[in-house]
């Protein structure tokens, strides 16, 4: 079993939402270090979303988008009498969290043409609905696990 991680960096909250999930989400956009242009994004692609989704407060469509992107199972690879086996596993909610938040960008950065805060924003509302690249990844994720539940005796 893992011990403990006591260093961990706590994020802070965003100065706009107040919210850690989102100074977060900012980080994971961010490249090369350029955390003003992430912030633009973010902010930029939550506003679409408050447009498009004809909703008060976008923070409950990204809610619905990391939940819905999130998943509960994945496999992990392990090494049993010299054979790989994929055993599956529950996913932790810091690791559920990260894994949406990653697929989300990543679905977006995929999408050409549009500028980055349009195609954010439509991966957010797309996830919120259960559909789009993030949540097919999840639906793909699952279906490895189940197609691999002879080895979960593997475990432990």
């Amino acid at each position: 079993m893992r011990r403990k991680v006591t260093n961990r960096n706590i994020v802070g909250p965003d100065h706009v939402y107040n919210s850690e999930k989102i100074g977060k989400f900012i980080n994971y956009v961010m490249l090369r270090g350029q955390k003003e242009t992430a912030r633009g994004i973010v902010y930029e692609a939550l506003e679409l979303v408050k447009e498009r989704a004809k909703v008060e407060d976008p923070m409950e469509v990204l809610d619905a988008a990391l939940k819905n992107a999130g998943p509960l199972t994945e496999v992990r690879s392990r090494r049993v009498g010299g054979a790989n086996y994929q055993i599956p596993r529950e996913v932790r909610p810091e690791r559920r969290s990260f894994l949406s938040m990653k697929w989300i960008i990543e679905a977006a950065r995929e999408g050409k043409g549009a500028p980055m805060a349009s195609r954010l924003a439509d991966e957010i509302i797309l996830a919120s609905k259960n559909e789009g690249k993030a949540a097919k990844k999840r639906e793909d994720t699952h279906k490895m696990a189940e197609a691999n539940k002879a080895f979960a005796h593997f475990a432990w």
